[in-house]
């Protein structure tokens, strides 16, 4: 890590608003800043952050227009944010995901988590797909893209700047290939299993590897079961569960290209025969199937988030309770549900009461066997539980 060539501009706190920056916290918000000295910092500017009294806190990227307008960067003022600090922080990202993972296939960077604020990174062997979802990260592009050449020199790399947070930042949307030639489809290695994923139209990044641990758990109850797997998009969990000896497995999913992703992942894993893939609202596809009368060994519950910022967030919680109480009225006496929820702004502690809340006016009790979230490839900054996004339930229903 080295120093900037010559000073950083200065982006100065407010009296008594040091506390949290201190304290590890890398994250400042507007409130906490003088924005007025500040005024002519251009979206993205990388500065000197101090505290009121001038003690140098680290070095930031500024946006006065983001409700978090800085992220630290380093705890060191004046530090150069060149390829040498990107090359860096990805060669402790490999080493960290090295003692985890035997193969490619895992989040490379997850922002605050390796140090990286703004930056998401997915690794599909020597294909890697990219976001950049501040200002300041934006910035910083051509810097973090100059150390992935240098530090893993990947095939290809998919800018996914598209992401909804990208407007909070006044930053425009896009999808493009930023070095390479990216493949029409690339493949996912997991659990036994081939996935195609498509990383210039498929959602987010592509794949959802922060579940890859609660699919292999699933798997592992998978055989013999008659399963019900819920927002299934590309058909991860369904597959899996097939692969390990579940007997039947009914898919649901709203959306068409999804399906036909999770289709083409079946044929590829010999699998079609075990899974039926349907079309449809989840809400509307429980009521139906407890009309029927069927019931379920296993169900998987992985909705999209239902609470994307906090004024959703009672109307959204009520969302996980009602799924909670539909999915436990087909789920099979003392079957299993598997429910998550990938809203930052549901804290576990709501989350599990929602879930117990709908089990409750089931009249389906049941107990909670095991409670998780992402894996180790999605490091938690420790000042920052908003990172730790994912949470998710086991439960025995009765």
């Amino acid at each position: 890590m080295t120093a900037s060539p010559s000073p950083l501009p200065v982006l100065r706190l407010l009296a008594r608003q040091d506390r949290r920056p201190r304290a590890g916290r890398p994250w400042v918000y507007a409130n906490e800043i003088d924005l007025d000295a500040a005024r002519e910092l251009a979206p993205g500017t990388i500065v000197n952050l101090e505290a009121a009294n001038g003690d140098r806190l680290g070095t930031a990227s500024f946006n006065r227009h983001s409700l978090i307008a800085a992220r630290l960067y380093s705890r060191l003022p004046n530090t150069k944010l060149d390829q040498g600090f990107f090359a860096g922080a990805l060669r402790r990202a490999l080493a960290l995901r090295g003692r985890f993972f035997s193969r490619p296939f895992y989040r490379l960077v997850h922002a605050e988590g390796d140090g990286l604020p703004g930056f998401i990174i997915d690794r599909y062997d020597r294909v890697l797909a990219v976001q950049a979802n501040t200002a300041g990260a934006e910035r910083l592009l051509p810097e973090l893209l100059a150390a992935l050449t240098e530090v893993l020199a990947p095939s290809a790399v998919v800018l996914r700047q598209d992401s909804p947070v990208r407007a909070l930042e006044g930053l425009e949307s896009y999808v493009r290939v930023a070095a390479g030639s990216a493949p029409e489809k690339v493949e996912v290695a997991e659990g036994g299993c081939r996935f195609p994923v498509d990383l210039m139209g498929g959602q987010k990044t592509g794949w959802y590897y922060d579940l890859a641990a609660a699919r292999r758990q699933i798997a592992a109850l998978a055989s013999g079961a008659d399963m019900l797997d819920l927002c299934c998009h590309s058909g991860a969990f369904a597959i899996t569960a097939a692969r390990a000896g579940a007997r039947r497995v009914l898919a649901v999913e709203s959306s068409a290209p999804a399906l036909e992703l999770a289709a083409a992942g079946a044929a590829a894993n010999g699998v079609t025969a075990s899974i039926e893939f349907r079309r449809g609202d989840v809400f509307e596809e429980l009521q139906a199937l407890a009309a029927a009368g069927k019931r379920f060994d296993l169900v998987v519950a992985d909705p999209p988030s239902f609470v994307k910022s906090k004024k959703e967030l009672a109307p959204g919680a009520r969302g996980y309770r009602k799924l909670a109480r539909l999915a436990a009225g087909v789920v099979a006496p003392e079957g299993l549900l598997f429910i998550a929820c990938c809203s930052h702004h549901v804290s576990a502690e709501l989350f599990a009461g929602e879930v117990a809340a709908g089990l409750g006016a089931a009249e389906r009790p049941g107990r909670v066997l095991a409670a998780g979230g992402a894996g180790p490839d999605h490091p938690v900054h420790l000042h920052l539980p908003e990172t730790a996004y994912l949470k998710h339930l086991l439960i025995q229903v009765d």
